[in-house]
């Protein structure tokens, strides 16, 4: 904070006597600017708040079906998706990365293929092929296709392949942020490419590629609404069947947003402090925790006298 200073100059004083010395006293600058601007956003929000609360919404209608047992069910199939879908996005994703960079054309060639076709199409698109697979293969491992092909399973497929073009690339970005020569050393040692590859390299690039996974699986968590689509019963079709039958349109769209902002603010946290802990070994001073940031904004309110 930028602040003014009044000193006494130390010296002969106007008759000649030296003045005592005084404590430099440091004058906060006021930036009644923030406080403006702190204003005007707490009014905009405040008539937001009156907006919504005045409107033809029953409030009541949404603290009802808040915890009602079939949506909390379909939070949990959309968290369940999620991971599950993450997790097949890591494993391709990490793949086709190491593909990608291969010496061997067919196989690079092959990964970029993948890589084009699901990062330029949309999910919901994805979603439908894999849904309606049948019209393409009548029968998959002897059996109807319509029963290999469930709504988990499209669900799985669609957002998981999807995911895993991304991830790819975000890997790839992660592997090539490691100095070469850490590769010519390990290959030194007599390592291989893939011991040297599981060892040395993918550990290392792990700082570079937690902070954007961890955005990833927040998306996907809201991507995951798509899956409606597959009949898929996670909690953005509980809510459409709720609202279907009681016309609350409105305020069962806010308990999904409940639900997605609870999930979503659960593994941002999560994602905090496993960033956190990869920083440790590049970051001198790590970066504050939540608790630590509100502790010093307690503090920067304070004056030098201590009084808010």
């Amino acid at each position: 904070m930028t602040t003014s200073v009044d000193k006494v100059p130390e010296g002969p004083g106007p008759s000649g006597t030296v003045s005592p010395h005084h404590p430099i006293r440091a004058i906060p600058v006021r930036h009644y600017g923030r406080w403006v601007s702190a204003v005007v956003v707490v009014g905009i929000l405040a008539a937001l708040g009156a907006a919504f609360a005045g409107g033809k919404i029953t409030w009541s209608t949404t603290r009802e079906f808040l915890f009602n047992a079939d949506i909390m069910a379909g939070a949990g199939n959309t968290l369940f998706i999620s991971v599950a879908s993450m997790v097949l996005g890591l494993v391709l994703g990490v793949t086709a990365a190491v593909m990608r960079m291969s010496g061997n054309p067919v196989m690079s060639g092959v990964a970029w293929l993948y890589i084009w076709i699901f990062r330029g199409t949309p999910v919901i698109v994805q979603l439908l092929i894999w849904w309606n697979l049948a019209l393409v293969f009548p029968t998959m491992f002897g059996q109807d296709t319509n029963k290999v092909i469930t709504p988990l399973v499209a669900a799985l497929l669609g957002l998981g392949i999807n995911e895993g073009a991304y991830m790819a690339e975000i890997v790839r970005a992660g592997i090539q942020s490691v100095d070469e020569g850490q590769t010519e050393a390990s290959h030194a040692l007599g390592m291989s490419k893939g011991q040297t590859m599981r060892r040395i390299v993918l550990p290392q690039a792990m700082r570079v590629i937690v902070p954007p996974t961890g955005n990833e699986f927040i998306n996907m968590l809201k991507t995951s609404s798509l899956a409606f689509v597959v009949t898929y019963p996670e909690v953005m079709l509980k809510v459409q069947d709720v609202y279907t039958n009681n016309l609350a349109v409105m305020e069962l769209l806010f308990v999904a947003c409940f639900w997605y902002l609870v999930l979503t603010t659960v593994f941002s946290i999560g994602q905090f402090y496993l960033e956190r802990r990869y920083a440790r070994g590049s970051s001198r001073n790590l970066p504050p925790t939540p608790l630590q940031k509100i502790k010093a904004n307690l503090f920067s309110l304070r004056t030098p006298g201590g009084a808010l």
